[in-house]
């Protein structure tokens, strides 16, 4: 292109008017234009690769805090990178969830690790740190099972031992007990 505004500019018209050298002048001016549009089409590509991560991120993160309920212990916080037209875009994102156990209730362990779980695996692609947190929420309520379960053993062992402290007869001294099923 240089080239030729070169030639244009030296007088070379070649039998052609000076009308034609100003209409190659725009064409130029034209083709000029274009390598700058190529370089706006690949800013505004990566703006619209912006909006969209932006979107992604901020459903990603609304589907942790609807999940979560009453378990977040705040609402999304956000990454922003900003794009070349100066608005700034959620590139990356974080719900805090509260992921204690219940102290002395592991029924309610129980619930709570399956909502954590739910919430974490919310996203249509949850993440690794996502899958983690599910791990993390399956070992916890498989914890409390194990409690539950011991708790409720208790409990039987328990009330079968005070039933038979209450109905059973003392025998006295000489008397036979038989034992025969």
């Amino acid at each position: 292109m240089s080239a030729a505004i070169s030639s244009i500019n030296q007088g070379n018209y070649v039998n052609h008017p000076p009308q034609h050298a100003f209409v190659a002048q725009n064409e130029l001016s034209i083709s000029e234009q274009k390598e700058p549009k190529k370089t706006d089409q690949e800013e505004q590509s990566k703006v619209q690769q912006l909006k969209s991560r932006d979107r992604e991120v901020r459903t990603h993160e609304q589907a942790h805090l609807s999940a979560a309920g009453a378990y977040a212990t705040s609402g999304a916080s956000f990454s922003f990178t900003k794009g070349s037209d100066g608005a700034s875009y959620a590139t990356g994102g974080e719900v805090s969830i509260d992921t204690s156990s219940v102290n002395g209730d592991p029924a309610a362990t129980i619930r709570k690790a399956d909502v954590i779980r739910r919430a974490a695996l919310a996203p249509a692609s949850p993440s690794s740190q996502d899958q983690l947190v599910a791990s993390k929420a399956s070992a916890m309520a498989e914890k409390a099972r194990s409690e539950l379960i011991q708790k409720k053993q208790e409990t039987i062992s328990k009330t079968v031992t005070s039933h038979l402290v209450e109905n059973s007869d003392t025998p006295k001294k000489g008397s036979h007990v038989d034992f025969s099923i």
